[in-house]
């Protein structure tokens, strides 16, 4: 993904040759943000911050308790630090627990329906993925009303996300998990309590930026860097530099084309009154967080184009970054196994898409 965003970009600025004004086209915001929001979260990772949610499993002693368990785990962590960082969390955790309770034949069926809670939990919050980031920022509209004109399309996957753990489970309802002690986290949360405190509260102070769009974010920034190197200056080496290397190879890719007249009016043309279909049909090649970036500036209907980049991850493995973070997961511990996650992941993806598809679209037709 980030060689197609830099061949995208050096293509384009060859053949249109922008003007001087391209840099300030840059959305260096969004780029800031996602910045101190990647490195923040690789924070919580380091600290295992959410340890106390994950031994929270140990008390559930049934098959489907478990099941929903950890695909609600990763619904709603989602919403606050992003999809794909909860799957980071929760998918290792999934595939050692129902190893350890030897229902191995249970951990891919989850592991698809833990990349759609990632997925769908996510869409609700403005930080709970890129795209999401992105689009909020350019679109001027107050938190609540974001979450407000998200919601439905949530809460509607929360309700069949509880229906296909309970599928999965039917044959055997009331089986048990007997899961060892051992397979929880047992370090406690008051170990090395100053950078876990630390961290949330950076994560607050970036929470509290996004949503309120501080004009002087770069002073928030600078203190948050400043207070990272001074704290916990090693875990700057495990930001995801190469996402923002993508997305700053796309903004310089769709600034450049929206500069062509002719170009940027053949894109309306194609894009305006179809936000919804095109962000799905881009993402399957793109995936969504590039696709957000090069319609953005095109679609009239924001509201429908960020449905469909929500949507788009239930297509294909490509539609979302997330879902090949879940993929490469899986096959470290299974490194045969790659065939048949993706014939999982599309057989309950295609199925939970077929019934969202509709009610998105529909939905959309209303502007955000």
């Amino acid at each position: 993904m980030v060689w197609v965003a830099v061949v995208a970009a050096l293509v384009v600025v060859c053949v249109i040759r922008p003007n001087v004004s391209l840099m300030k086209e840059i959305d260096w915001r969004t780029l800031g943000t996602l910045f101190l929001m990647l490195t923040v979260l690789e924070g919580f990772k380091k600290e295992k911050i959410f340890n106390p949610i994950i031994r929270l499993a140990g008390k559930i002693k049934s098959g489907v308790g478990l099941g929903l368990f950890l695909v609600f785990a990763v619904f709603f962590t989602s919403m606050f630090v992003t999809n794909d960082v909860s799957l980071i969390i929760f998918v290792p955790l999934t595939i050692f627990l129902f190893r350890a309770a030897n229902k191995e034949k249970y951990i891919l069926p989850i592991l698809a329906m833990q990349n759609i809670a990632a997925i769908r939990g996510s869409l609700l919050m403005p930080f709970g993925s890129p795209q999401n980031l992105f689009i909020f920022g350019q679109s001027g509209v107050s938190v609540w009303h974001f979450v407000g004109y998200m919601a439905p399309l949530c809460a509607i996957s929360g309700v069949l996300l509880v229906l296909f753990v309970i599928i999965l489970f039917s044959k055997n309802i009331k089986q048990k998990t007997d899961i060892p002690v051992y397979a929880y986290p047992a370090d406690s949360l008051e170990d090395n309590t100053p950078k876990r405190l630390t961290y949330l509260f950076l994560f607050l102070i970036v929470i509290w930026m996004i949503v309120s769009r501080f004009a002087a974010w770069y002073y928030i920034a600078l203190m948050i860097l400043v207070t990272v190197i001074i704290f916990d200056p090693k875990v700057l080496l495990k930001t995801d530099y190469l996402l923002i290397i993508t997305f700053f190879c796309f903004f310089v890719f769709s600034s450049t084309i929206a500069s062509s007249e002719k170009v940027a009016g053949f894109l309306q043309k194609v894009v305006a009154g179809r936000e919804y279909w095109t962000s799905i049909l881009l993402s399957q090649v793109i995936s969504n967080v590039p696709a957000a970036i090069v319609l953005y500036p095109f679609a009239v209907n924001k509201g429908a184009l960020l449905y469909g980049l929500d949507s788009a991850g239930l297509v294909s493995i490509i539609g979302s970054l997330a879902s090949v973070i879940n993929y490469r997961i899986y096959v470290r511990e299974y490194p045969k196994g790659g065939l048949k996650f993706l014939g999982v992941f599309e057989i309950v993806s295609l199925a939970f898409f077929a019934l969202v598809v509709a009610p998105g679209y529909f939905i959309s037709l209303k502007p955000i």
